[in-house]
């Protein structure tokens, strides 16, 4: 995509764009300046080594500036009497670590880069964690002494590659590291796009139907979408990013061994090291495209795959594997419409003897699984409707087949949803929580009985102002125009009479395979303070409703997916208090284009709506993300060159003549997953057709929104255009 002029603002949203700022649209390349096809390698990252970096650790007491601050993504120590942990309560999410049952807390790392994930050592040594530079969508990985020294780089030097932690070998001597390799259209200075071959055949149409659909096979190198689907298409826009693979080692944070490489999958969209057996022989890897995701097993010493299984979507740690390596175990839904817990039986080369379903629910997937140090305990989070189940379950050996499992024992839960668990060494778990009533915070359980709230974790009356109290949503159940079930979570505005009609706003969460859950989120507390309600669906397309609601949206099965939003909107004032005059339409990423779809698809049915980093042209898109996006994305979405007609006809911007209501556009300036050029072009579409529109680009942020300034920043903004347009 051509480069352009940003317009940033940090006080107020900008109209427009910036002067000088070039078209979005990406020029068809000129046939002369066409370069032949460079001969095809298969790509492998450098393997990087550990570069020491200044020390950065902060204050050894805890400096709050943000009262009511989240804790999330815990990591403990062997013994699990610390944990290292993520917080903002310094504005931006950053590595702290103390003891789970005292307040000694300390700053780990003061840079501002927000930290996305932690992993402390088996040895207790290191904490290796990962940060995104300038807040944007491209990461490293890093790791520091416990105590704050020693803290290097060890994967993410160069700018235009990505890393991303896996699992440490279980003796703490390295720790598992994916290097995306840089996009050869960054590689590459000239710019040029290069000519692709044909596209593979076996690309298998969708149609959208809501039936459970079989395994596809998935088809890495040659034939995926990364090598093929990058040459100009009809009217000049490249088709995809050329992408240049994925390469997993283990990297020794010491830097006294040579790194191993563990696997390299040319064009792959997610390659993630899972979990290693004890013996270091076998390696658990996660890869695959959404919505068809895969477990690998892999011999270190050949890298021959001996097993794979499909396994569901969502949390990116599968499984893992028993003390003696002989069974392992997986969170799967293959050949299932729910998610439940598989047993393979291993041979010692890692081949497959046997595979059984160990636990399940008819109706809930298998949300998180995790099993203790000792490999003979696991713990169980199973969605359900949204909220959260915990069951804990002792495992035991059969000689010859899959281990099993024992009765469940529930635990129960203070607040609705569990976003993570951590073993914390003998009989101790770490469980992050989130609810509609609090931020989230870490909880540890002793004995998997009693779960107490970590002391550094924000108290839930400091969630909100006084007298502002969180709003718990009410489950809504509604059905679409062509019979599939519905449901989503309203939330009604304080201080409103039942029956009263209300202004209301339509949220619309990304994905689309997220789930809408019933946490609390500061965005729909600025609205329901300003007396707006929220209505918070799962359209088709949606996790946590099995499989088969999952590929509903799926080819021609999107169109559906954008009834599904006027359908709800419908529901909100049949069944609810909705004003049918004040409706408003919201959302951010795959939430944003259905915000962007909504209003040219149903020009009539909102008054005004708020798009937040959303695609407005899925062939633009194609063109302008990450290749490993790229990739995964285009089953979920379509082909972008044999779809290319189906793909043109979802996007918003083929209906932009359609537009009425006004709209306000937010994108982070550094987000490469949706690039901001998809909210600029729609922005300066509406403006030259004369609808109001107004574009917010948020410093330093990427495709999530994560310094505490920008986001108040975004909710007052967001909250301030839905006062204004939805008022009397």
């Amino acid at each position: 995509m051509a480069p352009e002029a940003r317009h940033h603002v940090t006080g107020e949203a900008t109209t427009g764009t910036a002067p000088g700022a070039s078209d979005t649209r990406t020029r068809p390349l000129p046939a002369q300046e066409s370069a032949p096809p460079e001969p095809r390698e298969t790509p492998r990252a450098a393997a990087p080594a550990p570069v020491p970096l200044p020390e950065a650790e902060g204050p050894r007491d805890a400096v709050t500036r943000l009262r009511a601050h989240g804790c999330w993504y815990p990591s403990a120590d062997p013994d699990g009497t610390e944990a290292a942990f993520i917080c903002d309560r310094g504005g931006v999410p950053q590595l702290w670590a103390g003891p789970v049952d005292g307040e000694g807390v300390r700053l780990l790392d003061s840079s501002p880069d927000p930290v996305k994930e932690v992993s402390w050592s088996p040895d207790g040594r290191w904490i290796a964690y990962t940060t995104a530079p300038g807040g944007g969508e491209h990461s490293r990985v890093l790791c520091v002494r416990p105590d704050g020294t020693g803290r290097r780089l060890l994967a993410g030097a160069d700018p235009d590659t990505s890393a991303y932690l896996g699992c440490w070998a279980h003796d703490g001597s390295a720790v598992a590291v994916t290097l995306a390799a840089p996009a050869a259209s960054r590689a590459r200075r000239d710019g040029l796009w290069q000519p692709s071959d044909p596209a593979p055949d076996h690309w298998t149409a969708r149609d959208g139907r809501a039936t459970l659909l079989g395994s596809t096979a998935y088809a890495m190198g040659p034939g995926g979408l990364g090598t093929t689907a990058r040459a100009p298409g009809p009217g000049g826009t490249p088709a995809a990013r050329t992408g240049a693979g994925l390469s997993a080692y283990l990297i020794d944070p010491d830097g006294l061994a040579s790194p191993v490489l563990l696997a390299t999958e040319p064009d792959a969209p997610t390659l993630r090291v899972c979990d290693l057996t004890a013996d270091g022989r076998l390696a658990l890897l996660r890869r695959g495209p959404r919505g068809r995701r895969e477990a690998v097993v892999r011999r270190v010493v050949d890298t021959a795959t001996t097993f794979t299984l499909p396994v569901a979507d969502g949390d990116q740690w599968i499984g893992r594997f028993s003390p003696d390596g002989r069974t392992l175990w997986l969170r799967s839904d293959a050949g299932r419409e729910y998610a439940a817990l598989f047993a393979v039986a291993l041979d010692a080369d890692g081949t497959a003897l046997g595979t059984s379903v160990v636990a399940e629910r008819a109706d809930s997937d298998l949300d998180l699984l995790k099993l203790a140090h000792d490999g003979r305990t696991a713990v169980l989070a199973w969605n359900v409707r949204g909220a959260s189940e915990l069951d804990v379950v002792e495992t035991s050996a059969r000689p010859g087949a899959p281990d099993t499992t024992g009765p469940p024992r529930p635990v129960p839960l203070p607040h609705e949803v569990v976003t993570r668990i951590t073993a914390a060494g003998a009989g101790r778990l770490l469980l992050a929580l989130s609810g509609s009533q609090r931020r989230p915070g870490v909880w540890w359980a002793h004995e998997g009985v009693s779960l107490r709230r970590t002391p550094w974790s924000a108290r839930d009356e400091d969630t909100v102002p006084p007298g502002r109290p969180p709003v718990r949503p009410v489950l809504t159940r509604l059905t679409a125009r062509d019979g599939l079930p519905l449901g989503g979570w309203y939330y009604r505005a304080p201080g409103r009479a039942p029956h009263e009609p209300a202004p209301c706003v339509v949220h619309l969460h990304g994905g689309p395979e997220d789930q809408e859950r019933p946490v609390f989120d500061p965005l729909y507390h600025e609205l329901l303070g300003r007396g707006l309600d929220v209505f918070a669906p799962d359209v088709r397309g949606s996790g946590g409703h099995g499989r088969s609601f999952v590929d509903a949206d799926l080819g021609t099965g999107r169109f559906a997916a954008l009834d599904d939003v006027a359908d709800c909107a419908a529901h909100a004032v049949t069944a609810g208090p909705a004003d049918p005059t004040r409706l408003a339409v919201m959302g951010r990423s795959y939430g944003g284009y259905l915000t962007f779809a909504s209003l040219v698809w149903h020009p009539d049915l909102f008054r005004t709506g708020v798009a937040v980093c959303g695609m407005s042209d899925l062939l633009t898109f194609f063109a302008g993300t990450e290749p490993w996006i790229a990739e995964s994305a285009a089953h979920k979405y379509g082909h972008p060159e044999r779809d290319r007609e189906l793909l043109r006809a979802l996007s918003p911007m083929s209906r932009i003549d359609a537009l009425r209501a006004p709209l306000l556009a937010v994108h982070g300036e550094h987000d490469t997953n949706v690039p901001p050029g998809e909210s600029e072009q729609f922005v300066r579409a509406a403006r030259e057709r004369g609808v109001p529109a107004e574009l917010l680009v948020l410093r330093d942020e990427g495709h999530d929104f994560l310094r505490a300034e920008n986001r108040r920043l975004f909710r007052r903004a967001a909250g301030d255009w839905m006062e204004r347009h939805l008022r009397p």
